[in-house]
């Protein structure tokens, strides 16, 4: 994707675990009466996955328009960087509506009706869920915060992807510059300056609009080198978020990960190859121009910084390029994804001691090209500083390559048809207090609103009914607590891993639909048992 959290195991018909405030009563939960549920469908592995970062386990949800990923924010799945990029992969986990936080009940309260929701199994046959019940279940009316206005409030659609300033679409993947660049621009152009000063002091201060020229058209050559990653990936039809310069470089962040250990190889090579492509061609350019010249000096500067940048991400650790490659080499010969990554990492771990301990002592031995006489302190403070930031970055990069790895593994225990609630149908007119006494009888956990034929219209969100109080409830219909149903709140039953959070990324809500292959309601999800479920399963060891 080291997460823990999220009391209680997801099942279905029960309130996932979450716990109670203080000394709550249950009171009347909505859920699944008239559905029926299948048998339960074998777990199955999913292909490897490159998902995102972590679910907080708290009782408040996620914000829809800003989903959480499991493991660490790490937004998109497999990322390529340039020089040393620490990004990494991650999934995420769709998150619910802020008024979904736990409310605390009021005193006094009484239940609406009838035993609690979590008396009952999903579906006809006991036992299909073996999970021990709570000691302390939660029912419906009182899992969630209010509002305050008993108005449902429809989930926003996610955001598209920030990351500083958007530059442009290039094969519409969005291209953002980070803050961090132009404190990186600012220190290129400080340091070429200098280096300019020795080579062409007529100059004088024009050196620095010159610096200035050198750090943009370096990382236009890093943007060269992340389009040649997005081009590849888009190329075998994975997704890319967006590509992001920062201040060591610059990442593509590539949602899926290749499915074959062939594919994740020239996925990984591309990008070191049209550096080297471009250090070349700037070889060639300096060639037809006089050195001792602004053109002579840019052009070989360029070479030498591409040459550079390609040198280093074929080091073979992860997260760097030549990580990925050595991961789809280790990947090829034992089958297993799990092992390339294994492998990567800790050559990468090592790669990130010998950067720390190695990059100072070549400065101080001459050679990188520095005499010893041109070696000060600063120089020795600055190198060691280089060192530590470089060597940080790739040790935290091995580290979430290893943990995006195990969120694979586990990916495939989330599925649907599990974490369903059951659901029972109402009509738009039914008022609230009937509609909880009939769930509460049937033991459901989730309201359906219906029509007269029995379609489904609109789901009752859960903190919706925590928002309107108990006495007020005979004289409130369902239709009004409702969000209305689109085509990507309607789940399937048959859903798992990769797949599951896909659609629920796709259309971030607090509650979705879950049907049957043949359209038969089987009950509704909750983001948030399925965020729980995550932490739960990351929780455990491999």
């Amino acid at each position: 994707m080291d997460e823990s959290g999220g009391s209680g195991q997801p099942r279905s018909g029960t309130d996932e675990a979450t716990e109670r405030h203080g000394e709550q009563r249950a009171s009347s939960a909505p859920a699944a009466g008239a559905t029926r549920s299948g048998p339960e469908r074998p777990e199955h592995p999913t292909g490897p996955t490159p998902p995102t970062a972590a679910p907080g386990t708290s009782e408040a949800s996620p914000s829809p328009d800003r989903p959480h990923d499991p493991t660490d924010s790490a937004r998109g799945a497999a990322t390529h960087s340039d020089p040393s990029s620490g990004a990494e992969d991650g999934a995420e986990v769709p998150g619910a509506s802020p008024d979904q936080a736990e409310a605390p009940a009021g005193s006094g309260s009484r239940d609406e009706a009838g035993p609690s929701a979590q008396d009952a199994p999903h579906g006809p046959s006991d036992g299909a869920h073996p999970h021990p019940e709570p000691e302390h279940p939660r029912t419906l009316a009182h899992s969630g915060t209010g509002t305050g206005t008993g108005k449902a409030q429809p989930p926003r659609r996610g955001r598209e992807p920030g990351g500083g300033l958007l530059m442009g679409r290039p094969f519409g993947v969005p291209v953002y510059v980070a803050p961090s660049w132009f404190l990186v621009a600012a220190l290129i152009t400080w340091v070429f300056g200098g280096q300019l000063d020795r080579v062409l002091p007529e100059l004088g201060a024009l050196r620095y609009l010159v610096s200035l020229f050198f750090a943009v058209a370096f990382y236009a050559s890093v943007l060269v080198h992340e389009l040649a990653h997005t081009v590849a990936a888009l190329r075998f039809k994975l997704p890319v978020r967006r590509i992001q310069l920062q201040f060591f470089g610059g990442v593509s962040e590539i949602e899926k990960e290749a499915e074959t250990p062939g594919r994740e190889f020239v996925l990984s090579f591309v990008g070191p190859l049209l550096s080297l492509v471009l250090s070349g061609l700037f070889y060639l350019a300096m060639l037809a121009v006089e050195p001792g010249t602004v053109p002579g000096v840019l052009l070989a500067g360029l070479m030498i910084s591409n040459l550079i940048v390609a040198a280093f991400n074929l080091l073979p650790g992860l997260p760097l390029d030549g990580g990925r490659m050595l991961r789809a080499v280790v990947w090829k010969i034992t089958g297993r994804p799990m092992s390339g990554t294994i492998a990567a990492a800790w050559v990468g771990r090592a790669l990130a001691v010998s950067v720390l301990i190695g990059l100072p002592l070549l400065t101080q031995s001459g050679a990188l090209g520095a005499t010893q006489d041109h070696v000060g302190g600063m120089d020795t403070v600055t190198d060691a500083l280089l060192a530590a930031i470089l060597a940080a970055i790739i040790w935290t990069g091995a580290g979430n390559s290893l943990r995006m790895a195990r969120l694979r593994e586990h990916l495939p225990e989330l599925r649907a048809r599990s974490l369903t609630r059951r659901a029972v149908p109402v009509e738009t007119s039914t008022p609230l207090s009937e509609a909880l006494r009939r769930a509460n009888e049937a033991g459901a956990r989730a309201l359906v609103v219906v029509d007269a034929d029995g379609e489904p219209l609109s789901l009752v969100r859960e903190a919706a009914i925590v928002g309107v109080p108990e006495h007020r409830r005979p004289w409130v219909a369902v239709s009004g607590l409702a969000q209305d149903l689109t085509d990507g709140m309607r789940v399937s039953a048959e859903l798992a891993g990769e797949a599951l959070l896909d659609t629920l990324r796709a259309t971030p809500a607090t509650e979705y639909l879950v049907v049957e292959d043949s359209g038969e309601i089987y009950g509704v999800l909750s983001a948030a048992d399925v965020e729980r479920a995550f932490v739960k399963a990351m929780a455990r060891p491999s």
